[in-house]
């Protein structure tokens, strides 16, 4: 299976048809069926690295101030126990705790509503230790790899560029300089395989720390690529900056 990373950006994207979501729902008809999906979402980020265990997992609407439409949202899709067990197999030793309290967060949702819209796949979320350096969470990508020729698609959902302090609401807001330097630089460095500046971020200067004042959108982007064999070019599904600062580069690894 190709490995995807989707620049979910606003919650409200569930809801819209844009160049976006068209985009999301394109490479949901050309990528192979999938068995499952292993979901690694900005939404959940906590200390621990856990994976959603249950049969039916909730839609969970993590966020304020939307309108109701987005709430009354749901996203049926089947979880799988079975899934679940075996990300916990291929990450040993490494502790994961199976979660029955989490669920789908928007991160996940809000994208595959427009890659699946049928939610008959069924999806296990894995989480983000906070407590872990990016080279972990790249480490992990890494480990997941089996689970792609046992045809599970893996979706990272996040955003390389990711301000909230600097959003501006207007729709046709230009994208700041340091936001548009930033995403370029990092889509060129995932084109050419050059991993290793992407991982260690901080390192990139300003208009990476402006990009990525908090790395909980950012991490995703590393699962998927250190689920990058050497066989394999990157492409980008679609690419553009919404509200000045929420980059919505989407990249895909693999054929699709």
């Amino acid at each position: 299976m190709p490995t995807v990373f989707i620049g979910h950006g606003s919650p409200m994207n569930t809801l819209a048809h844009n160049r976006y979501t068209e985009a999301w729902s394109q490479f949901g008809r050309e990528v192979p069926r999938p068995t499952a999906i292993l979901a690694v979402s900005a939404h959940w980020y906590i200390r621990g690295t856990a994976v959603t265990a249950m049969q039916t997992p909730p839609t969970i609407h993590d966020f304020g101030g939307f309108p109701q439409a987005l709430f009354d949202f749901q996203y049926p899709a089947p979880g799988s126990p079975a899934l679940a067990q075996r990300v916990r197999e291929v990450l040993a030793p490494l502790a994961v705790r199976a979660d029955e309290d989490w669920g789908l967060d928007h991160g996940t949702w809000s994208v595959l509503a427009h890659v699946y819209p049928q939610a008959d796949i069924p999806i296990v979320q894995l989480s983000i230790d906070a407590t872990q350096p990016p080279a972990f969470h790249y480490d992990l990508g890494k480990r997941l790899a089996p689970l792609r020729d046992e045809g599970v698609l893996i979706v990272g959902s996040g955003n390389v560029v990711h301000n909230l302090g600097a959003l501006n609401w207007k729709d046709d807001a230009p994208p700041y300089d340091w936001a548009v330097r930033f995403n370029d630089a990092a889509r060129g460095r995932v084109e050419k395989r050059e991993h290793a500046p992407l991982v260690e971020y901080q390192s990139l200067g300003n208009d990476a720390r402006m990009s990525i004042p908090t790395p909980e959108h950012y991490l995703p982007l590393l699962y998927i690529l250190g689920l990058q064999d050497q066989s394999e070019s990157a492409a980008v599904v679609v690419d553009g900056i919404q509200n000045a600062s929420i980059g919505m580069l989407s990249i895909v690894i693999g054929g699709a």
